[in-house]
C-alpha cells in the first residue's frame, strides 16, 4: 500500500476501509468513500476524512435493533400508543419499554438486552409494520450518538413472523379441514427481532379452562428470556398442541382456543391432525465456525449472572421462576441465575429448593429505581382495560406490581371486586386471628330488635343524667343477697317507687294525648346469644323484693331458653338498661316504641369527698350515674329531673324497698 502524503497511514486505512465497508455493509450506505488514487497528487479533502473518522466510530458502536413484535397471529402492524422510556434512557433485560396497540388489545413490549435507548424512529400514536425497526438501543452510553446517528430504516423489516407462515401453516393443509364454527389459533409468539422457535415452559392453563382477553396462558422461553404470552380473545383452551418442554417454530399453532365451550370436542379431533409446526430449519453452514469458538466465551458469560441479576437493586427473574419461588417459599435474592443477562430461571429455583444453588455474590452498588416518564403511569393492558370499564382514572390506583406498575388485582381491589392480600406473617410471628367475613343473616330476634331501633327515629327524645350515691343501696344489697335477690331485682323496685311520685315518666305519647299507664311494669334488657330481650317484672311497685328476685331469675332462665311468653316480655311501661356490670362509666339508651323513658345505669365507682365528721375531714363513697332518655312530646325536662331526684333519695334510703 502506498502512504499519502499530508495525512496519516492509520487515517488512510480508515479511509479504504470505509470504502469496503460501504460496498459490502447496508448499514452505511449513506457514506461517500473517498477517491484514492496511487498518486500523490489527488489527496483526499477534509470532508473524506471527517466521514472516514465518522463512520470509524459508527463501525464499532454496536446498534440493537426493537422491531415491532407480532401480538397476535393476525397483527400485521402495531400503534406505539406510549413510550416508557425516552432517548438517552438506561433499559434492562425484562423492563417494559413502550405500549403497543394491536389488533386484538393494548400490550407492554419488554427490552430484551440492556442498554441505552439511543434513538426513536416510530413515535408516540405511528403506526408500523409488524418486524419493522421502531427504535435502536446503544450498548454503551458511550455510543449513543453514533448509534443515533444510524438511518435505521435501511434496516428491512425482519418478517420472523410471515417467515414462519409456511411453516405453522403446512401442518393444517397436510391434515382435515378446519372445522365451520368461530375458534381461533394461539401460535408461538416471535418474542424478539431474533427468536426462531420458542421452547413452553409452563401451561397456564389445562385444556377446557376458560380464558379471558389479557390473560396469561403459557410461559413461553424464547433466545432471550421467558416471557409470560396473554390470550387475546375470549373463550376456552380446546386443546392444547405443543405441550411443556416442547419447542416449535415462530408462527407454529400451539393450542387451539374455542369460542363455545360446546365446540372443544371437535376441536380436539381437529388438533390431532395438526402436528405443532415445522422444525426450524437448520442453521446455515457459515454459522458452524462461530458455534464452534462458543465453549471459549463460555468463562465470560458464567460471569455475567452475578453483576446483572442486581442490577438496578431488583431481581431479573422468569414469571415461571417467580412463581415456583413464592410456591416453594425461596428468596429470589439468594439465588444466583444461569439465565441470559443472569437471569433467573425456573431450574435455579428448583435447585435453591433442594439446597443445590451457589450462593450469589454480594450485590452491586444499587441503581436508581426504574420511573416512568413524565407523564406517563404504568399499568398492564388488562389493567387499563378494566379501569376503563369500571371508569376509574388509572392514575389515581396505587400499583403493587414490578417497577410500581398497575396491575389487574390492584384495579380489582379500587372497585371492590377484590380484598388487598394479607400480608404474609413473618416467622415466629403470632398466628393471625382469623375473623368472621361475609354476610350473615339475621335470626327473627335479631331483625324485630333491627325494626324497634329503626321505629324510634321517629320520636323526638331528650336526655338528662345525674351521679347517685350507692352506698345504702349496696348495704342493702349485702342483706338481701343471700335470700337470692339479685342487683336487677332491687333495681327495678327503687325505680318504680320513684316512678309513683312521677307517672308522667310512665306514660306513652298518643296523637289524642298522653296516655298513663295504671301498672308499673319494668321492662329489663338482657342479652342473649344471637340478640337482645326484655322480660317484664309486672308491678314492680306491689310486689316485695323477694318476690321479685324469684320472678326474674325465672324470667331470665326462659330468656335463654327462648321460652318467654309474649306478655312476659312484650308488656313493660318502663324500661331499664343495666351495663354495670361491665364497668361503663356512662352511656345513653335507646327509647323504645311506645314507652315514654328508659333508664341508662353505668357502674358504680369511688370517689373522696368532703366530710366534716370524720377525722381528716374526707370519706370515701360509692356513685353511679344514670341516665335517663325521655319522649320530649309529653314530658319534660323538669319531670325528668324531678324524677333522678326522687330515684337519688330512695337508694339513698332504700328501707321502704324491703
Amino acid at each position: 500500500m502506498k502512504f499519502i502524503a499530508g495525512i496519516s497511514s492509520t487515517t488512510a486505512l480508515l479511509c479504504v476501509l470505509s470504502w469496503q465497508g460501504a460496498v459490502q455493509n447496508n448499514a452505511v450506505s449513506a457514506f461517500v468513500a473517498p477517491k484514492v488514487s496511487n498518486t500523490l497528487t489527488n489527496l483526499p479533502s477534509n470532508n473524506d476524512i471527517t466521514n472516514a473518522m465518522r463512520f470509524e466510530t459508527a463501525l464499532n458502536a454496536e446498534a440493537i435493533k426493537i422491531t415491532m413484535p407480532a401480538l397476535s397471529s393476525t397483527m400485521k402492524e402495531g400503534r406505539v400508543v406510549t413510550w416508557l422510556k425516552s432517548e438517552g434512557d438506561e433499559i434492562e433485560a425484562g423492563e417494559a419499554i413502550m405500549v403497543v396497540e394491536s389488533d386484538k388489545a393494548d400490550m407492554d413490549v419488554e427490552a430484551f438486552e440492556d442498554g441505552y435507548l439511543a434513538k426513536i424512529l416510530t413515535d408516540e400514536g405511528e403506526s408500523a409494520e409488524v418486524g419493522a425497526v421502531v427504535a435502536l438501543v446503544a450498548a454503551l452510553e458511550g455510543d449513543i450518538a453514533a448509534v443515533a446517528a444510524m438511518d435505521g430504516g435501511d434496516a428491512a423489516p425482519a418478517p420472523v413472523a410471515e417467515e414462519a407462515a409456511p411453516a405453522a401453516e403446512a401442518p393444517a393443509a397436510a391434515g382435515a379441514a378446519a372445522p365451520d364454527f368461530d375458534f381461533s389459533q394461539l401460535d408461538m409468539p416471535a418474542l424478539s427481532s431474533t427468536m426462531k422457535e420458542g421452547k413452553v415452559v409452563s401451561w397456564l392453563k389445562g385444556e377446557g379452562d376458560a380464558v379471558e382477553a389479557g390473560e396469561a396462558i403459557m410461559v413461553v422461553e424464547s433466545d432471550k428470556a421467558d416471557m409470560d404470552v396473554e390470550a387475546f380473545e375470549d373463550g376456552f383452551i380446546a386443546a392444547i398442541i405443543t405441550g411443556e418442554g416442547e419447542s416449535t417454530a415462530v408462527g407454529a399453532p400451539v393450542a387451539l382456543i374455542a369460542a363455545n365451550e360446546a365446540d372443544i370436542p371437535a376441536l380436539q379431533a381437529y388438533a390431532a391432525t395438526l402436528s405443532g409446526g415445522a422444525p426450524v430449519a437448520a442453521a446455515p453452514a457459515a454459522a458452524a465456525p462461530a458455534a464452534a469458538v462458543a465453549p471459549k466465551a463460555a468463562p465470560k458469560a458464567a460471569a455475567a449472572p452475578n453483576a446483572a441479576a442486581s442490577a438496578g437493586g431488583r431481581v431479573v427473574a422468569s414469571p415461571l421462576a417467580k412463581k415456583m419461588a413464592e410456591e416453594m417459599g425461596v428468596d429470589l435474592t439468594t439465588v444466583a441465575g444461569s439465565g441470559p443477562g443472569g437471569r433467573i430461571t425456573a431450574g435455579d429455583v428448583t435447585k435453591a429448593s433442594q439446597g443445590g444453588a451457589p450462593a450469589k455474590k454480594a450485590a452491586a452498588p444499587a441503581k436508581p429505581q426504574w420511573q416512568p416518564a413524565a407523564g406517563v403511569v404504568a399499568a398492564t393492558p388488562t389493567a387499563r382495560v378494566l379501569a376503563k370499564k369500571a371508569k376509574l382514572d388509572i392514575a389515581s390506583i396505587q400499583g403493587t406490581g414490578e417497577f410500581g406498575r398497575v396491575t389487574a388485582d390492584d384495579v380489582k381491589i379500587a372497585t371492590g371486586e377484590m380484598k388487598p392480600k394479607r400480608k404474609t406473617a413473618a416467622p415466629g410471628a403470632p398466628t393471625p386471628v382469623e375473623l368472621p367475613e361475609g354476610l350473615v343473616p339475621f335470626t327473627g330476634m335479631q331483625r324485630a330488635v333491627s325494626n324497634n331501633m329503626v321505629a324510634t327515629l321517629d320520636c323526638p327524645v331528650f336526655r338528662a343524667s345525674r351521679e347517685i350515691e350507692m352506698d345504702a343501696f349496696n348495704a342493702l344489697y349485702q342483706q338481701v343477697k343471700p335470700k337470692g335477690v339479685t342487683v336487677s331485682a332491687l333495681l327495678a323496685k327503687a325505680v318504680a317507687k320513684a316512678i309513683e311520685k312521677h307517672p308522667i315518666v310512665n306514660s306513652s305519647f298518643r296523637p289524642e294525648g298522653t296516655f298513663f299507664n295504671k301498672d308499673i311494669n319494668i321492662a329489663m334488657a338482657v342479652a342473649i346469644d344471637g340478640g337482645l330481650i326484655t322480660p317484664v317484672l309486672k308491678y314492680a311497685n306491689e310486689r316485695d323484693v323477694l318476690e321479685l328476685g324469684e320472678n326474674w331469675k325465672e324470667l331470665v332462665g326462659k330468656a335463654k331458653s327462648g321460652t318467654l311468653s309474649p306478655d312476659e316480655y312484650n308488656s313493660g311501661t318502663f324500661t331499664i338498661s343495666n351495663m354495670g356490670m361491665f364497668g361503663v362509666s356512662q352511656f345513653d339508651a335507646i327509647l323504645p316504641a311506645g314507652q315514654g323513658g328508659i333508664l341508662a345505669v353505668a357502674g358504680t365507682q369511688e370517689y373522696i369527698v368532703p366530710c366534716k365528721q370524720s377525722v381528716l375531714g374526707m370519706k370515701k363513697i360509692s356513685k353511679m350515674t344514670v341516665t335517663l332518655t325521655c319522649d320530649h312530646r309529653q314530658i319534660y325536662g323538669a319531670d325528668a329531673a324531678l324524677f333522678l331526684k326522687t330515684l337519688n333519695e330512695v337508694m339513698m334510703n332504700p328501707s321502704q324497698l324491703v
